[in-house]
């Protein structure tokens, strides 16, 4: 991983980044002379300032040893602004050894957006390279945020924060991208006992046939089909003191054909990322616990692997979900909110104040929304409305969707308690329609899906990489630092 460290000083670096605006460069570099000859070199350039714009410039013509990258902020930069200009900076420097960032003294409360930026932007995914060329995907090693001498004790807590929260998001998008027969259900387990060693975590693993005895038949009949079996995780954190209980629930299906209601071919690679709700709940909490943040968190991870074998689940069957509902399966490819159900009824068990799930949950959220926004539903229109605010705070895209009541009885069955689908239109409400009949009524509760920006299919932007984005992490740590700090009331 790309390391990340403070200066006072502009060090020897062979990339060195440096922002501006349409009003001109922001902070300065070696000396007056090299910025006021960067300056007249971007005037040449017809460098503009607006926001993602890149320069790239020998900086050995202006005086420096260095490639100079200069990216634009716009006019009235946001740390969201700085954030994706960082990551900007940081892609342009793969195959190097250091990046120097260099932060304006007018900028200084934007250094952990920069720092958050970088370390999202300096990610690649080479695990299963070996002869390409590699060496010019390798990332950056190591970041340098030079701050001409503000090194107070809040500008070192927003760079620790943002080391911590971009490991976790790395973490994410790590799982998400593992080829899926690298990553069935006992092997995201695996990886989650190493999250829970490392970070001091209570964990407990139900295996298929402690599923099955115990009645999580959603999870069951999911996974029946496939001869990777399912599990279901629980990873915990739990201070000494805590002023609440808050549970992340996460789609953890490893890979999804659909089943026996097979998806068509195209793109059906991608769906080793429809474990990304699983892979964000596991890592936020990994990340709160390092944070030591004064809040218990649980996560539960439902993981299968969704096949279309001799045993697998039928269109039409009826499976009994953990708790005692029946569900008709009307499409084994809606196969997400059968896992959820299991792990939702699950997590009520133990009472916390806020239970939030995370899952690449239904395609037409991708139709509504497009590729880069997640959708929030809720019943508690203040609950789903907070959730939003978290998000575009923590550099995330997220839009609130209705969950009308009057659509509920499209999800009745003829044989069963409900059906796990509706009709085709609408069906984002309905997945979470469906999930909403597991959830008591007073439990506080929101639903976020997304399918959308969980896996990149187009080329990297900004600090998103091509590929699994770690979609939602960042959002679920601002949320657990709102209750701990008393921003978010249970």
């Amino acid at each position: 991983m790309t390391s990340l460290t403070l200066s006072s000083n502009l060090p020897a670096a062979d990339a060195v980044a440096i922002f501006a605006t349409p009003e001109g460069v922001l902070g300065s570099l070696k000396t007056t002379a090299v910025t006021n000859k960067l300056k007249t070199a971007l005037k040449d350039f017809k460098f503009t300032g607006k926001a993602g714009e890149v320069a790239t410039l020998a900086g050995s013509s202006l005086g420096v040893n260095s490639l100079l990258i200069v990216v634009g902020v716009g006019a009235q930069p946001t740390h969201e602004a700085f954030r994706r200009s960082a990551g900007i900076a940081a892609r342009q420097s793969v195959g190097r050894k250091k990046l120097a960032i260099v932060v304006g003294d007018d900028n200084i409360d934007a250094v952990g957006a920069i720092s958050e930026g970088a370390l999202l932007g300096a990610y690649t995914f080479n695990e299963f390279r070996e002869f390409s060329a590699s060496a010019q995907r390798d990332a950056v090693k190591a970041v340098v945020v030079v701050t001409h001498g503000a090194r107070d004790a809040v500008v070192a807590d927003a760079v620790a924060r943002a080391t911590t929260v971009t490991a976790a998001v790395n973490n994410a998008r790590d799982l998400a991208n593992t080829p899926p027969g690298h990553m069935p259900p006992a092997e995201l387990a695996a990886h989650a006992r190493k999250l829970a060693t490392k970070h001091k975590l209570s964990i407990e693993v139900l295996n298929e046939k402690q599923l099955e005895a115990k009645g999580y038949g959603g999870i069951t009949g999911v996974g029946q089909g496939s001869v990777n079996p399912p599990r279901l995780i629980r990873l915990g954190y739990k201070p000494a003191k805590s002023v609440a209980h808050i549970t992340f629930v996460g789609k953890g299906i490893t890979f999804d054909t659909g089943g026996i209601s097979i998806k068509p071919h195209l793109g059906m690679h991608e769906m080793k990322a429809d474990m990304s709700g699983a892979a964000a709940v596991l890592s936020a909490v990994a990340a709160i616990s390092e944070m030591k943040l004064p809040v218990q968190v649980t996560a539960f991870a439902a993981c299968a692997e969704n096949m279309p074998g001799g045993a697998a689940q039928r269109p039409g069957d009826v499976v009994t979900a953990y708790g005692g509902r029946t569900v008709e399966v009307l499409n084994t490819d809606a196969e997400g909110r059968l896992v959820l159900m299991d792990a939702l009824v699950r997590a009520q068990e133990e009472k916390p104040h806020l239970i939030i799930d995370v899952a690449t949950l239904t395609g037409a959220a991708v139709v509504a929304l497009g590729r880069r926004i997640a959708a929030v539903l809720s019943p508690h229109d203040d609950l789903r409305d907070y959730v939003v605010d978290a998000a575009k705070r923590s550099g995330e895209s997220m839009w609130p969707m209705p969950m009308p009541s009057e659509y509920r009885p499209r999800l009745d069955s003829s044989v069963a308690d409900i059906a796990n689908i509706a009709e085709p239109l609408g069906s984002t409400l309905y997945g979470a329609l469906f999930l909403q009949d597991f959830v008591d009524k007073k439990q506080k509760w929101a639903h976020l899906d997304i399918a959308a920006p969980a896996f990149n299919s187009e080329g990297p932007f900004d600090y998103t990489p091509k590929g699994a984005t770690g979609s939602a992490v960042r959002t679920l740590v601002t949320i657990a630092e709102d209750v701990a700090a008393g921003l978010l009331k249970l």
